[in-house]
């Protein structure tokens, strides 16, 4: 297996264009984001963030441009190889089991990483508990770090809206990510809870050393937590620097007060 350089950017979006008929929702944006970084995507709605979410996820396909994640481009994987790689994500809308316990829905994030067949477990292999084992001490540590060891045995569908962001948080990191994107972590929060985001995000990019890309509509959020920040505006990319780079450049500005502004 080849070494990674730890000097290159962890992912390093180049120039993605994506076109839906005559509609252009990107428009030649690249970015580069560093191995550890909280990186903030912003923009008002339209500007194309959920767009590139999608084409990280391979959802979409860019019409011209290119994605590297560790060097290679994410174009050579189908999209159900991407979790495998390293690229972990959550939703807008909760995508949970809601029937299922909090400790199960934890636990599916992590079919990524097994490797045993069908038959293997149907014959209950030592190489299938062995995985079963592992798996399962892996969620227990996620639980704890995310505090949901109280409510792990309950089913999803009782917990309050907030608790249930961190069950989706913790299903996306059992694919043990290098990245993980982050679409509106903070929407339907209340005042508190955002501010318990912004601390629970510093703390898993540090004891997991992830790298992380958040879409965001809560400027307060973005700016306090990340190291980087990307603004786009109908599907171009309008500044990127630090937080008091990019909160101060006058197109984001315009972008979000008007041009009188």
């Amino acid at each position: 297996m080849a070494v990674q350089d730890p000097s290159l950017p962890l992912l390093d979006v180049r120039g993605v264009t994506v076109r839906f008929g005559g509609i252009t929702a990107l428009d030649g944006v690249s970015f580069a984001i560093a191995r550890g970084a909280i990186t903030g995507l912003i923009g008002p709605n339209g500007a194309g963030k959920t767009t590139l979410f999608n084409c990280l996820s391979r959802l979409y396909v860019p019409t011209e441009g290119s994605i590297l994640f560790e060097g290679t481009p994410l174009e050579q994987s189908p999209a159900h190889r991407i979790a495998a790689l390293g690229i972990g994500r959550t939703f807008q809308n909760l995508a949970l089991f809601r029937t299922m316990s909090v400790r199960d829905n934890v636990m599916v994030g992590g079919h990524c990483r097994t490797g045993s067949g069908f038959l293997a477990n149907a014959l209950r292999l030592p190489a299938v508990r062995r995985e079963e084992h592992r798996l399962s001490d892996q969620a227990e540590r996620l639980m704890a770090l995310l505090d949901l060891q109280d409510v792990a045995q309950r089913p999803v569908s009782d917990l309050p809206f907030g608790t249930a962001k961190r069950v989706e948080f913790a299903r996306a990191l059992m694919s043990e990510p290098k990245l993980l994107l982050l679409d509106e972590p903070a929407g339907g929060l209340n005042h508190e809870e955002v501010d318990g985001l912004r601390q629970l995000l510093r703390r898993i990019q540090s004891e997991l050393r992830l790298t992380i890309l958040l879409v965001e509509h809560h400027m307060n959020l973005v700016m306090r937590v990340s190291d980087q920040v990307v603004a786009l505006d109908f599907g171009r990319k309008i500044a990127d620097g630090t937080p008091a780079e990019v909160q101060a450049h006058p197109d984001v500005v315009r972008a979000y007060l008007g041009a009188e502004a």
